[in-house]
């Protein structure tokens, strides 16, 4: 069966860029901008504050891991924050991976594992605006373990490293997304897939993008009448069912026009199209450029682009 939170992962392809340890010690803050790339941190021993683009912090406590798919603006802190105006503290590099924040003497009271990564795929935004915005796990050993996994993996220079981290990193986040399933996530994709009903049309979707489907269609899948499933996966994930499905498509359209392994009219084909002129229409209308001209920059390195 298809696993449409699997395959919206995956296809971001995501690859770490780093992974450290850190440990602080009394008062302490420190903020960073990292446009669009996933942040994820994992607290070991004690606790801290965070805060993402400038909300209310939230307590993190020991055994407490957040994943944030596309972080824009992060601010740490102690539990109790230095005094208003206190300079940004800067981290001390320690060596082996590891970095002190606060006090630069006497016990420490924080242990956390932190890691920032990047998404290769061309299709990203479209793809992470179907995650949650910030997931908070509490209490799920697992996933301390693949945080472990990763920073061994990325602390050692041994054969197929890059491999071995892309497909932690896919792990670890699906881990930490379905540790959150549930109708009380936000609005996207893992909370979809948490409404039974919804699930199966969503399970379809994916399955079968090729198929000509219509709202009535999708809705007997989920055993709704029209207009109460239109509005009950629209509240769920966050946008209408053909909206979604186009979304999807163009995902996939991508993915295949950035391997160069198929023409235009086969691609069209495999995404739902019955020509290769509409699907050109459409994915012009989406993204932006026609598919031939994607593919041509696609092909191209950064340099050349």
């Amino acid at each position: 069966m298809t696993d449409p939170l699997a395959e919206v992962v995956t296809l971001l392809k995501p690859r770490a860029l780093f992974s450290k340890a850190v440990i602080g010690a009394g008062p302490w803050h420190i903020s960073r901008s990292d446009v669009g790339q996933p942040f994820y941190c994992l607290v070991l021993d004690g606790a801290c504050r965070l805060s993402v683009d400038g909300e209310d912090a939230i307590e993190l406590r020991s055994g407490d891991f957040v994943l944030i798919p596309a972080a824009s603006d992060i601010a740490m802190s102690s539990l109790k924050p230095p005094e208003r105006g206190t300079p940004e503290t800067l981290p001390v590099a320690l060596g082996s991976g590891e970095f002190r924040i606060g006090d630069q003497a006497g016990p420490t009271d924080l242990r956390m594992l932190a890691g920032n990564s990047s998404f290769d795929s061309p299709d990203a935004r479209l793809l992470v605006s179907l995650l949650p915005r910030l997931v908070h796990v509490r209490g799920v050993p697992r996933l301390a373990t693949i945080v472990q996994l990763v920073r061994d993996e990325f602390r050692e220079q041994r054969p197929a490293r890059e491999v071995i981290l892309s497909h932690l990193l896919e792990v670890l986040m699906i881990e930490a997304l379905r540790s959150t399933a549930g109708t009380g996530a936000p609005p996207g994709l893992v909370r979809g897939l948490a409404d039974e009903r919804l699930a199966g049309a969503l399970r379809r979707m994916h399955e079968s993008p090729t198929r000509e489907w219509t709202v009535a269609q999708l809705a007997k899948e989920a055993a709704l009448s029209r207009s109460a499933f239109f509005a009950r996966f629209s509240r769920a994930v966050g946008v209408a069912p053909m909206e979604y499905l186009l979304a999807w498509r163009m995902a996939l359209a991508k993915n295949m026009l950035r391997q160069n392994e198929s023409g235009i009219a086969e691609i069209a084909q495999r995404v739902g199209y019955r020509s290769a002129s509409a699907f050109s229409v459409a994915f012009t209308r989406h993204v932006g450029l026609p598919p031939a001209r994607f593919a041509r920059e696609q092909s191209l390195s950064p340099s050349q682009i």
